[in-house]
This record gives structure tokens, C-alpha cells and sequence, in this order.
């Protein structure tokens, strides 16, 4: 299959003026998003665009205040960066920002919710279990049957992501579900391939299939492990058809906008299964969008200047 976008709509850096690099935040993802917002940084920094690193959200609610700042790159991984509050907080002083708006970003944050909504839009997704706190993981599993996935409902990067094959296996989850405060999600394990799809604009890029060294993709084979095999595209053409449109309708039936990932598994019995949506992905030197932009010739520091153009009104190109 061939894909292309079409050019970008600017060629002058100074059309985006003053860019904030929203990036590092006190959560769980802080040191991928510090690697992510260096990235893009050095990367628009490298097209002449006047970029600048702000970390967490009280200090960029600062400069907006002062008015330092005339638009947003939000590479803030979790937490608030993706949940709707940095979104809320650029809505109301009118400052524009790369992703989805706020309801997308609170919508995606929510792995629960994000099915629910696919659920009822006849998307396919895996069986789950919701798990507010003080749950019996026993029973839950029971319910769905072994083996399965337990996850927080509200966080990225495989941080605290349990594989459960047995009962025997379920003691970890129990121990940390002991001691978080929010939601948990269990899930059907699929068995079968691993893909994801990212999006640019209307556009979804071609899949890669993720084979890692290892039993499974957790963080570390996310961000430090260098051994593992990314195929892009990852199915044949007519399937990434099929997986590049299954990817655009979930993306758009939960309100997502301007760029995004969307995590996909293809169950050796029931096919392509939606897993979850990332509004603010990775842009680390182990990520994926770069690499699927880059199997159509879009280059890291390209990718990043189409993602910040989507901030400007399609009016703007005339400039």
C-alpha cells in the first residue's frame, strides 16, 4: 500500500512565533517525557522555530499568564498533560496546542471509558473487568478467565502492568492494587500480534508490528531494551487497510484530534482488537510514530513541525 501525506502547509518558522515545549511533570512518565520533550525540542529548534522547554503544568501556567508564549507543543506523557487539564487551561487563555482537546484527552486517559465508548460504537475490544479499589482480583479473573492483563485504568508506558497466566501469578497485581488509589482494568490477554498505528491529522500511518526479545512489551523493552524487531509496515496490504481504517474510526468515535497512536492486538482467533489510544505519544529515540513517519519519508524533525502546524488554522497557509 501506498501512502503519502500532502506537503506541509508552511515553510517559514516564524509563523508558530513563541513555542512552549511542555514536557518532564511530576508523574510516573516523567523521564520519557524529558526524553521526548528534548527530542522535539532540538527538533524544531533545528528548523528555526523559537521553541523553549517548560516542565509540569504550574509553570507553564506562569508563562501563559505572563504572556510569554503564543502556542503549545504538549509532549507531557499522563497524568495531566493527556487527562484534559492542560487542555482546559490553553482553552480558557486561548492558546493553541498540538493533540486532542479536552475531551478526547480525558476520554483516552481513561482506559475503561475509552471501551466502553468503542463498545458502543460495535468497535472490537477486549472483555474487561472494572476494578475500583478494594476489588477481588480472584474473582475477576474468574469472570474473564486465565490469562489475562491487570492494568491501571489511568496511567501509560506499561507502569504498572501485570501479566497473569495462572492464579498462581496474581499475587504481584494483588500486592499493588493493595496500594493504588484508582481504577484498575482487567483484561482479556490476546493472543497474537502486537501493532500499532499512529495518526497524523486524517491520516493513519502504516502499522508496525512489535516483536520483542523478550515475553512481552513492558516498559523496559519500551524505552531501554535495543534488540527488539519493529516491522513497518506490518501486515500485508490489505490488511493495513483494514487496521489503518479500524484505527481513524476509534480514534475519532472517542473525539481524538491532530495526532495520536492507536495500540492495536490481532488475536490469532478474533482478529484486530482495539487496546487503548495515546494522545501525547512517544517521541524518545525508541518510539513509534517516528518510525512509521519515517517509512514515508517523514523525518523526526519533519513529523514534528506537521504535528505543531495543526495548530495554525488552514487559513494561515496563505502566509
Amino acid at each position: 500500500m501506498s501512502l503519502t501525506l500532502s506537503p506541509p502547509r508552511f515553510t517559514d518558522p516564524a509563523v508558530f512565533g513563541r513555542v512552549a515545549v511542555l514536557l518532564g511533570g511530576p508523574g510516573s512518565e516523567r523521564e520519557v517525557s524529558l526524553q521526548s520533550g528534548q527530542g522535539v525540542l532540538d527538533a524544531l529548534r533545528s528548523r528555526g522555530v523559537d521553541a523553549h522547554a517548560v516542565d509540569g503544568v504550574p509553570a507553564l501556567a506562569s508563562e501563559i499568564v505572563a504572556g510569554r508564549f503564543d502556542r503549545v507543543f504538549n509532549i507531557l506523557h499522563g497524568g495531566d498533560g493527556e487527562n484534559g487539564v492542560v487542555q482546559g487551561l490553553l482553552d480558557a487563555f486561548a492558546i493553541p496546542y498540538t493533540g486532542s482537546r479536552v475531551l478526547g484527552s480525558a476520554l483516552t486517559m481513561d482506559k475503561i471509558r475509552t471501551k466502553q465508548v468503542w463498545m458502543s460504537e460495535g468497535l472490537p475490544t477486549p472483555r474487561f473487568v472494572r476494578l475500583p479499589p478494594g476489588a477481588d482480583l480472584h474473582a475477576a479473573a474468574a469472570t474473564l478467565g486465565y490469562p489475562v492483563f491487570v492494568k491501571p485504568a489511568c496511567e501509560g508506558s506499561s507502569v504498572g502492568v501485570f501479566r497473569v497466566l495462572t492464579a498462581d501469578d496474581l499475587a504481584p497485581a494483588i500486592e499493588f492494587a493493595a496500594g493504588y488509589p484508582g481504577e484498575l482494568l482487567m483484561e482479556q490477554m490476546v493472543r497474537g500480534d502486537e501493532l500499532t498505528v499512529g495518526i497524523i491529522g486524517d491520516v493513519a500511518l502504516p502499522s508496525i508490528r512489535i516483536v520483542p526479545t523478550g515475553e512481552w512489551y513492558d516498559y523496559h523493552a519500551k524505552y531501554i531494551a535495543n534488540d527488539n524487531q519493529y516491522l513497518c509496515p506490518g501486515l500485508s496490504p490489505d490488511e493495513e487497510r483494514e487496521i489503518g481504517a479500524l484505527a481513524l474510526a476509534a480514534f475519532r468515535a472517542v473525539d481524538c484530534s491532530g495526532w495520536g497512536r492507536v495500540d492495536v492486538m490481532r488475536d490469532i482467533e478474533r482478529g484486530l482488537q482495539l487496546i487503548e489510544i495515546n494522545t501525547a505519544p512517544g517521541m524518545t529515540s525508541h518510539s513509534l510514530v517516528p518510525k512509521a513517519a519515517a517509512q514515508i519519508g517523514i523525518d523526526y524533525a519533519a513529523l514534528c513541525w506537521r504535528v505543531l502546524e495543526a495548530t495554525l488554522p488552514q487559513e494561515a497557509a496563505a502566509r
